[in-house]
């Protein structure tokens, strides 16, 4: 399997067949399963081999299909679905850390890691450090002999930063940390971050993968020993594991993800420059634009592809924004990326409303900005729906 190119992979890698031999996959929708033996189940409980089970917290037919399909794209040895992209997030610091590690993270998060940054680990003795991600500078002058991990968006939400995984990976393996990278807005199709050296990859499954607003689930990807001796036993003990039925879910969106990201990137790409210059945004931010700060990166990280998300600053600030928002025809108002559907987010007040204002400042996360998910929809409508709520917002 791991010769197939991207595609094969993606249709037909980590499949199981049942006795019945089905073309789709199935869903194994048990909570538990049975033995042959009081003796089969005590070796079990001592050991599991492979294709055997004992309980979906565990584990399940269903959910290790996922496992394996989204590792062979991520060209990981191993990984683990979770129940969300936040458990995978969680479950991935909580696992490995404890207390007295110290921690170095980019500051440009989404609200919720930020929270377990913060928060949570502050709670448990674990200490924090946030610079400038697109600072290789910054990232050295953070280590410490005590720092045990660093943590960032390889593309940050929402305002689109691009941070250098081959070079904080060697900053952050010189003193020994594991790098994790969160590569949401990168995407498993356009990312190779374990190629650049991350050790630890999460992604939100509920975005891409799934593609299609139904389900949540996360999925932590690295090295099998990783996986099975660090996450596994927690997250088995915490209760942070896949259903098999988002399990299902997402191994039918992975036979589609290629196509539909890069459907929606090619899109993204064109109304960013259909945008560029437009007298009512102080700024268009878009990977994928020659302008854009980190556009260099771009093309060796990522390949050239910005991505599906794009960023815009109406002037007028907030309400200016909701005028935009309320105009839109084609896309929806939600808080959800990487769908079929287009979704505008405010994430001033919505995704990153818990921020102090001095913070959001500092980020960049402004009252007029943005945040437009590019869905499968024709890009010429919607370049026209957004120019016409861009007009309605200066009304």
């Amino acid at each position: 399997m791991t010769d197939w190119n991207t595609r094969t992979k993606l249709v037909h890698g980590g499949t199981r067949r049942s006795q019945y031999n089905e073309v789709s996959e199935a869903i194994f929708l048990t909570q538990g399963f049975v033995y042959d033996s009081a003796e089969q189940a005590e070796a079990r409980f001592l050991e599991t081999g492979p294709g055997e089970f004992i309980y979906a917290r565990y584990g399940n037919p269903t959910v290790a299909m996922f496992e394996e399909r989204i590792a062979l794209l991520e060209g990981a040895e191993d990984a683990f679905a979770t129940a969300s992209g936040m458990a995978a997030v969680s479950g991935t610091l909580t696992s490995m850390l404890k207390a007295g590690d110290h921690v170095v993270s980019a500051k440009a998060l989404f609200g919720s890691c930020l929270y377990i940054l913060e928060e949570i680990l502050g709670r448990y003795g674990v200490e924090v450090t946030f610079v400038d991600g697109t600072d290789l500078e910054a990232w050295r002058g953070a280590m410490r002999p005590d720092t045990k991990a660093v943590f960032f968006e390889s593309m940050s939400n929402p305002t689109l930063e691009v941070i250098d995984v081959a070079g904080v990976a060697e900053i952050a393996h010189a003193v020994g940390a594991k790098v994790v990278v969160d590569n949401v807005f990168s995407t498993p199709v356009f990312s190779k971050a374990i190629e650049q050296d991350a050790d630890v990859v999460v992604y939100s499954a509920t975005k891409h993968i799934d593609g299609q607003g139904r389900c949540l689930g996360g999925v932590i990807l690295g090295s099998k020993d990783f996986i099975r001796k660090t996450v596994e036993p927690y997250m088995k003990h915490t209760g942070g594991s896949m259903s098999p039925f988002n399990a299902w879910v997402m191994l039918k969106g992975l036979e589609t993800i290629d196509l539909r990201v890069r459907a929606q990137a090619a899109s993204a790409l064109s109304i960013a420059e259909a945008l560029q210059g437009n007298a009512a945004l102080d700024r268009v931010i878009y990977p994928g634009l020659k302008g854009h700060a980190q556009n260099a990166l771009v093309q060796t990280q990522l390949g050239g592809k910005g991505g599906t998300v794009l960023s815009l600053d109406l002037k007028g600030g907030q309400e200016a924004a909701f005028k935009f928002l309320n105009a839109l025809q084609i896309a929806v108002i939600s808080n959800n990326l990487g769908d079929a559907k287009s979704i505008a987010t405010h994430p001033a007040t919505t995704t990153h409303q818990r921020l102090p204002d001095d913070q959001k400042v500092e980020l960049g996360i402004t009252p007029g900005l943005v945040r437009f998910s590019v869905g499968l929809e024709d890009a010429d409508d919607l370049i026209a729906d957004i120019l016409q709520a861009v007009a309605v917002s200066q009304s």
